[in-house]
């Protein structure tokens, strides 16, 4: 089925989630026990439509934006609730995805993730292997570098739990061994998932 989700013709949750991820709307923007309870709608309806999504519609930088933490997905007269909280501007997470073959520690044929958080000045920046699977929209991976800068400048660069070697053994790896991320919107403006261990979150796209 197509992955062009948000449209005119789009159902009701589709819509709050396309206006929770907006930017410009943050005085009208929906209240987070919506936003929760859209995403579990949309992981529904994704499965049941049976949507399949193109890895190239997950290439680039996105910004965390809303998250669930699994502790807070609870069962309430047979329907999962939780509470979900928009992250604030200045606490700046982003995610990235893309091709592999410019990064000479990893395979060419692999994907290289990105996961970086701003503190104060410091940044901190994970990066590794990942791998697509597009029958399922699920994207495993597994962070093997480091990068900490300060102001700007990278002041560290190195290996991270194991490095070079978790690295060679990626892709040998079944999926039931590694983190992974569940999607079930990708949009030109946001994308949102699933994690491996039960929470939901919500990125925006950077410009």
């Amino acid at each position: 089925m197509s992955s062009n989700l948000i449209s005119s013709t789009a159902p009701a949750f589709l819509e709050t989630l396309a206006k929770a991820a907006d930017l410009r709307g943050k005085s009208d923007r929906p209240k987070s026990a919506q936003v929760v309870q859209a995403l579990l709608e949309t992981e529904k309806f994704t499965k049941q439509q049976r949507i399949n999504y193109p890895l190239e519609s997950l290439i680039g930088s996105w910004r965390l934006h809303f998250v669930v933490s699994p502790k807070k997905l609870r069962q309430r007269s047979g329907i999962k609730m939780g509470n979900g909280f928009y992250l604030p501007r200045f606490v700046k997470a982003q995610i990235s995805f893309h091709p592999a073959a410019t990064d000479n520690n990893l395979n060419p044929n692999q994907l290289k993730i990105g996961n970086k958080l701003d503190v104060g000045m410091i940044s901190f920046q994970f990066n590794g292997p990942a791998k697509y699977l597009g029958k399922k929209n699920l994207l495993a991976f597994d962070f093997t570098q480091i990068q900490v800068g300060f102001l700007g400048q990278t002041i560290y660069s190195g290996g991270f739990r194991g490095g070079a070697a978790k690295n060679q053994e990626f892709d040998q790896k079944h999926i039931r061994d590694l983190p992974f991320f569940a999607f079930f919107t990708i949009d030109k403006n946001f994308i949102a998932a699933r994690g491996r261990g039960g929470g939901l979150a919500i990125w925006v796209k950077e410009d």
